[in-house]
């Protein structure tokens, strides 16, 4: 999420559900008797996302309702991943309002496993640990409790690659084949090299890359460590990883390659079809993302090539069941079927939001994308996959990236050092993880 993926990821809305007063009741009871919903013997199933899981837009919900003709589902997203981390967080804590499917990115489900497993249900207990095999290992773990809970089952994974707009670069004389291209900015300094080719020709109003936080992102996402080792211990701020990232970052502010829009806002959303800025850098969950901000015109302007400098990973995401939902059993049967291999091959073909399902990323290898100008997208992020780290995740992983990009986006748009928004960024780092 995959939406997508993001997704801020998948792409990324957030829930923000609300439930009326005799549904509050039954999520503070914890029934789980699946008791219908209507006379007529319906369940309806609540699923609180956020970002772009794509499952409405592939048409898995629909399919799924003509599977079960007793299962209505209703989904409610928010686009802002922080604004949705805070409201489950409020409602875990409440008891009530709390859907029956919860998306968690990937960011925050080392919380989950390692803070509130206790607000979640074990799915083990439904027969998931028979699932095991069809995830990708590291997509399994991150999801497994202290005591060998399993607390979320995997959707998408955030392979990253290199989006970019064919039609502005044949503008600025660069050259638009992605082999090419990945030659070229094999390396990150490569690839800010060609930026400044590219602003000193640049198409009117038209930036080398959307922002200066993606391009952090998408650095930090190549390495193993980032915020916290092994331990657990928080060790963003001597990380030469995490400063490579924000130096780089900085240097793009600095040298006006930015288009000094914030991932996720309206200006940002409008900016795909107005040719602001040529490069982004792009997990797989952000395809269905930009296919549905620039729109049919945007289709044959966009490619996609190799990431500068290695694999990475941005985003991902998981389904879990809270345990005060109102119909858990129902719930783990949808989530079961949504990330089933089958389903998570049509949701790469039909949205890209990338496989965690093992069986699947074998089925989408030869896959192609004609609004990518017929990118062989299976063989890009399935590689990118495959030689992607595994991450170390901490508890507060997502509050501290967060953190981090907020004040890189006061360097990028209000023109403050770096070394003063890296002093706000600690002081805020501390009060989020404290």
């Amino acid at each position: 999420m995959p939406n997508a993926r993001a997704a801020k990821r998948t792409a990324v809305r957030l829930g923000a559900v609300a439930l009326a007063g005799a549904l509050l009741a039954a999520c503070g009871s914890g029934s789980s008797d699946g008791a219908s919903d209507s006379a007529g013997g319906k369940v309806t199933l609540t699923v609180d996302l956020f970002g772009s899981f794509g499952y409405k837009e592939a048409g898995l919900y629909a399919e799924y309702e003509k599977l079960h003709p007793n299962v209505k589902i209703k989904q409610t997203d928010t686009e802002d991943e922080q604004d949705y981390w805070k409201s489950l967080q409020t409602r875990l804590a409440g008891g009530g309002g709390l859907a029956d499917v919860q998306g968690i990115e990937v960011g925050r489900i080392a919380a989950v496993t390692q803070q509130q497993s206790d607000k979640f249900e074990d799915l083990k207990q439904y027969g998931a640990d028979k699932l095991k095999d069809q995830f990708a290992e590291a997509k399994w773990s991150a999801a497994t409790g202290k005591d060998g809970q399993v607390l979320g089952l995997g959707t998408d994974v955030g392979p990253e690659a290199m989006c970019y707009r064919s039609d502005l670069f044949k503008q600025a004389g660069l050259p638009t084949d992605r082999a090419e291209l990945a030659k070229k900015w094999s390396t990150w300094d490569g690839y800010l090299a060609l930026g400044k080719e590219y602003k000193k020709k640049a198409p009117a109003k038209s930036a080398w890359m959307d922002s200066v936080g993606s391009l952090y992102t998408i650095m930090i996402g190549q390495e193993k460590e980032r915020y916290y080792d092994a331990s657990g211990k928080l060790i963003y701020e001597n990380n030469p990883a995490v400063k490579a990232a924000w130096d780089a970052s900085a240097e793009a502010a600095k040298s006006g390659l930015s288009a000094k829009l914030d991932q996720w806002s309206p200006q940002w959303n409008q900016a795909f079809s107005a040719g602001s800025f040529a490069t982004m850098p792009c997990p797989a969950w952000m395809l269905g993302y930009i296919k549905g901000q620039a729109g049919d015109a945007g289709k044959g302007k966009w490619d996609i090539a190799k990431l500068p400098a290695g694999a990475g990973n941005w985003g991902g995401s998981y389904l879990s069941i809270p345990r005060a939902a109102k119909h858990r059993k129902e719930a783990y049967e949808l989530i079961q079927w949504l990330t089933a291999p089958e389903q998570q091959a049509k949701l790469f073909t039909k949205q890209g939001n990338f496989p965690s399902s093992t069986g699947a990323i074998a089925k989408v290898a030869a896959a192609k994308d004609p609004y990518f100008s017929d990118a062989p997208i299976g063989q890009i992020f399935g590689d990118a996959a495959k030689a992607a780290p595994v991450q170390v995740l901490g508890v507060h992983d997502k509050s501290v990236a967060d953190q981090i990009t907020n004040a890189l986006s006061e360097v990028e748009r209000k023109g403050t050092s770096p070394d003063k928004a890296w002093s706000t960024a600690k002081k805020n780092v501390e009060n989020a993880t404290g």
